[in-house]
């Protein structure tokens, strides 16, 4: 199957080391660096995963060309799994899409296109609405307020967070194609609730994009949502077992 991610892309840096003492200048604890993790973050974890999870089949990303120049770096203590100190560089250089670039003849060579939407200026509301009328199997995983102009994708995909930020403008029309992800409480569909495993969990960094890459793949291979629902939960359940932003 042939599927297209669009969205801001970064670099997720993980600096993992130990914290034996304070710094003498100021009351703050002194990191030494062990092993150090990169790996493509945001649309291209979703990008990542996908391949992963299709065995090597790789998709095809539309996303913004300086995305290794974008870093997410944490500092985190390597037995504790405890997270010190986030550094983001170059946040506000994600530039816009240009979709005058991308005709309709392109856009039908796929079978499904998947917007991961971090709200960073990449994506308009206008850009995402006209996204969704270019194709008839459209997943969107988003940042921004719900409202009229993300009525026509397929299927949408927020956390629990953002569910309570946007719900009170939620329509009918929305809620039908609504899935809410609730961490460990699993998520829900059509007032359905889909548990998931009880694990212990090391990081929820990039589960989202975890989960709407498996709930994209096994979509486009059965056509069916609530098959595809529980095999996202599945996959979202497998990472958060692991440390740092990973894939299944």
């Amino acid at each position: 199957m042939k599927i297209l991610v669009i969205g801001e892309s970064c670099r997720d840096i993980f600096h993992y080391g130990e914290c034996k003492r304070l710094c003498p200048e100021a009351p703050v604890p002194v990191f030494k660096s062990i092993k150090t993790k990169q790996n493509g973050g945001m649309a291209m974890n979703v990008l990542n995963n996908l391949t992963t999870i299709q065995d090597g089949n790789i998709p095809t990303i539309i996303t913004n060309r300086n995305w290794k120049e974008i870093k997410k770096t944490r500092f985190v203590e390597v037995n504790s799994n405890h997270m010190f100190l986030r550094l983001d560089e170059n946040d506000s250089s994600y530039g816009k899409i240009n979709l005058s670039e991308y005709n309709q003849e392109f856009i039908n060579t796929f079978d499904a296109i998947v917007i991961s939407d971090y709200n960073k200026g990449f994506l308009s509301e206008e850009a995402l609405k006209q996204i969704s009328l270019m194709h008839p199997l459209t997943f969107l995983d988003t940042k921004k307020i719900l409202g009229d102009w993300c009525k026509n994708f397929s299927f949408i995909k927020i956390n629990s967070k953002e569910y309570e930020n946007t719900k009170h403008i939620l329509t009918e029309q929305l809620l039908k194609n609504l899935i809410v992800t609730k961490g460990p409480k699993g998520c829900f569909y059509r007032d359905k609730i889909y548990p998931v495993s009880s694990v212990e969990v090391k990081d929820v960094s990039g589960a989202g994009d975890t989960f709407i890459a498996g709930l994209v793949s096994k979509f486009c291979e059965t056509r069916d949502i609530d098959m595809s629902i529980r095999y996202a939960n599945e996959c979202a359940t497998i990472v958060v077992q692991k440390k740092g932003v990973s894939v299944v």
